[in-house]
């Protein structure tokens, strides 16, 4: 049977089950992350991602995890975070919305303990389809850590994209997925924020196709950064990807018109589903929203329909309706 034209998606996350929080286990993430799976799969997402239940963080449940699951396993980064880090973490511009680093750069880092193999290998043994792996970029996490050793963002960053890349290398998935939701609040940081990106990129397997995610933040449903796609059309159009994921949903409609110039080469996925929003989408929705882009951007243009970001932070009987209202919104769009 052919695949639609436009594939559906997630971005990441799934919200974290009660049952798996209460009494976390190596087998109760397993059931967890097979019911994740099992959940997109039953909806009829073409590509399905694991959830990222793993790297939920009880101490800082704000970001899920997403940074310091990749920057604590790190060589040369102290988690332990003292008083005089905090203070001067708290009056360093753009961190307003954290109340403590993940975790403080001391030496020359390194994977450490950091094994994203692990992870992704568990995911691929649990589902028949097409998997997405996610991880965090190096931007995001070169300007969320309080750096001690480096002193210079750009080069913290490049640093972080050499670790990535050695993990990236070892990934079985189908699609890896570089996140990245800082570079939208600072557009002017995007030719050094590209280059180091691009290094953790070029490292993702032949077999695999590279994509980058980038939205305005999700830190508990809000959003944190400021700013427009346009000033960021030269990093879209500088990155080796196949495609990029786009938080579009929760954006200005008059917004989409930015993306007329992305580089051909380079497939657009479409943000239908607002994830900052509790009430689930109806499908005729999401056909307008696909229908409005088409007629923007070009038919044929659009290659994947997905949610703006991750799920982490809803109710899962709303992360899955969500998830449902995407395929059907799709279908509905296509006559399928």
């Amino acid at each position: 049977m052919k695949a639609p034209r436009i594939q559906t998606t997630v971005v990441g996350s799934y919200p974290v089950p009660e049952w798996l929080a209460a009494a976390p286990s190596e087998q109760a993430l397993v059931d967890a992350t097979r019911v994740v799976l099992h959940t997109q799969e039953r909806a009829g997402i073409d590509l399905v991602c694991d959830g990222e239940l793993y790297r939920f963080d009880l101490n800082h449940p704000e970001t899920n995890g997403m940074i310091e699951y990749f920057v604590c396993p790190m060589s040369g980064v102290r988690r332990e975070i003292g008083f005089s880090d905090w203070v001067a973490y708290s009056r360093e511009s753009g961190m307003r919305f954290r109340t403590r680093p993940p975790g403080v750069i001391e030496g020359p880092i390194g994977s450490g303990t950091l094994n994203l193999a692990v992870p992704c290998a568990r995911a691929k043994a649990l589902t028949g389809r097409p998997l997405k792996f996610t991880v965090t970029g190096p931007h995001m996490l070169a300007k969320t850590v309080h750096d001690r050793y480096y002193r210079n963002p750009e080069k913290l960053a490049h640093a972080v994209a050499e670790v990535l890349a050695e993990q990236v290398r070892h990934l079985d998935a189908d699609v890896v997925q570089l996140d990245e939701a800082n570079l939208p609040g600072h557009p002017d940081e995007w030719k050094w924020a590209a280059a180091a990106i691009n290094k953790v990129l070029k490292a993702v397997p032949k077999r695999a196709r590279a994509a980058v995610h980038l939205c305005f933040g999700n830190y508990g449903g809000q959003s944190i950064q400021k700013g427009s796609w346009e000033k960021l059309l030269g990093y879209l159009n500088a990155l080796k990807v196949d495609h990029v994921v786009m938080e579009t949903a929760h954006r200005p409609a008059a917004e989409l018109a930015v993306f007329k110039e992305l580089d051909r080469r380079i497939g657009f996925g479409l943000g239908v589903v607002d994830i900052k929003r509790t009430e689930v989408e109806s499908a005729s929705e999401i056909a307008r929203a696909i229908e409005r882009a088409e007629k923007i951007l070009g038919k044929e243009r659009i290659r994947y329909i997905h949610p703006d970001c991750g799920f982490w932070m809803l109710k899962r009987s709303i992360a899955d309706g969500k998830i449902r209202a995407l395929v059907a919104g799709r279908d509905l769009y296509l006559g399928l």
